[in-house]
C-alpha cells in the first residue's frame, strides 16, 4: 500500500517549473538541511520547484519529517511500505509529477542543490532531453569518496559506455523530460535507473553538467553486494536490448559546473 501526503489544495498551489524526486531511508538529520538547501538554490534564481519525496517507510521518523515540510506546500510525499527499491522509487516520484521536467537527486547531501538552476536552465536552453550532474567530465569530482566504490564506478561507466556517450551513466542526480518516459518500460528495482532511462527511453540530446559529488560522512551507504549483481545482469540485459533495437547514438555535450551552454549546431557524438 502507498500513501500520499499532499495537504495543500491545488488551487493554492503555483505552478512548478519543474519536479525533483528524492528517494528516503533513514535520512531524518539530512532532508530537513537538503530541501532548505533546494528551495534556496532555486528561490534566488527565480525557478519554482516541487519536491515529491518517496520514503520506503524509514524507521528513524523520515517519512513524519517530510509530512511536516508538505504541510507548507511544494512539497509532497510518497509512502511506502518497505524498501522497494531505488529503482522504483524514482519512477513513482516521476508518476507524480506534474511538470515536463523531473529529476532525481539523493537524500543524503552527496547531490549539491546549487546545481540545480543550472541543470535546468540547462536542459531548457540547450533543448535537451536529460541534462546528466557528472563526476567524470571537465568541473567534476568526488570527496570522501571510498577508493573501492570509486573504482566499481569508473568500471561500470567504462562498461556502459558502448550504449551510452554520457561519461557518468551511473549518477543518479539528473533531469529528464517527462515526454522520453511515454511508453518507458523496466524491470529494475534497484540502482542505476539514470542508466537504463539514458537508454530505453532513446533521447535524442545529451548533456553533462560537471559537478563535485561528496560521498556520505555518517549513516550507511545504500550500496550492497546484491545490488552490485544487480547491475551486471541489468547491464547484461540493456546490451541484449541495444542489439535488438538499434538506436542512432546521441547528440552529446559536457558543461563544466558555472560555464554557459553555448548550444552548436554539431553536437558531438563520440
Amino acid at each position: 500500500m502507498i500513501a500520499v501526503t499532499d495537504p495543500v489544495r491545488e488551487a493554492a498551489r503555483p505552478a512548478a517549473d519543474f519536479t525533483i524526486v528524492v528517494p528516503t531511508y533513514n535520512e531524518r538529520d539530512r532532508i530537513g538541511v537538503l530541501l532548505e538547501g533546494v528551495f534556496a538554490a532555486c528561490d534566488g534564481q527565480g525557478i519554482a520547484v516541487e519536491v515529491v519525496i518517496v520514503d520506503d517507510n524509514s524507521a528513524d521518523g523520515t517519512g513524519e519529517i517530510a509530512d511536516e515540510w508538505a504541510r507548507q506546500g511544494r512539497v509532497r510525499v510518497i509512502h511506502r511500505t518497505g524498501k522497494l527499491g531505488l529503482g522504483t522509487a524514482v519512477l513513482e516520484g516521476f508518476a507524480a509529477a506534474r511538470t515536463d521536467i523531473v529529476g532525481v537527486m539523493d537524500g543524503d547531501l552527496s547531490h549539491p542543490p546549487e546545481l540545480l538552476p543550472t541543470l535546468f536552465r540547462t536542459i531548457g536552453d540547450g533543448n535537451f532531453d536529460v541534462v546528466v550532474a557528472s563526476r567524470y567530465v571537465s568541473g567534476g569530482a568526488t570527496t570522501n569518496f571510498p577508493i573501492g566504490r570509486w573504482m566499481l564506478s569508473r568500471v561500470g561507466c567504462w562498461l556502459a559506455r558502448p550504449l551510452t556517450p554520457v561519461h557518468d551513466s551511473m549518477s543518479g542526480f539528473f533531469l529528464i523530460r517527462r515526454r522520453r518516459l511515454d511508453g518507458f518500460r523496466t524491470s529494475v528495482q534497484g540502482f542505476k535507473i539514470g542508466l537504463e532511462l539514458l537508454v530505453r527511453s532513446e533521447p535524442r540530446r545529451l548533456a553533462e553538467v560537471g559537478y563535485v559529488f561528496v560521498g556520505r560522512t555518517v549513516g550507511a551507504s545504500k550500496m550492497s553486494f546484491r545490488e552490485a549483481s544487480g547491475f551486471l545482469q541489468q547491464l547484461l540485459a540493456l546490451y541484449r536490448h541495444r542489439l535488438a533495437s538499434p538506436a542512432q547514438r546521441p547528440a552529446h555535450v559536457t558543461v563544466a559546473a558555472g560555464e554557459q551552454c553555448a548550444v552548436s549546431p554539431s553536437l558531438s557524438r563520440a
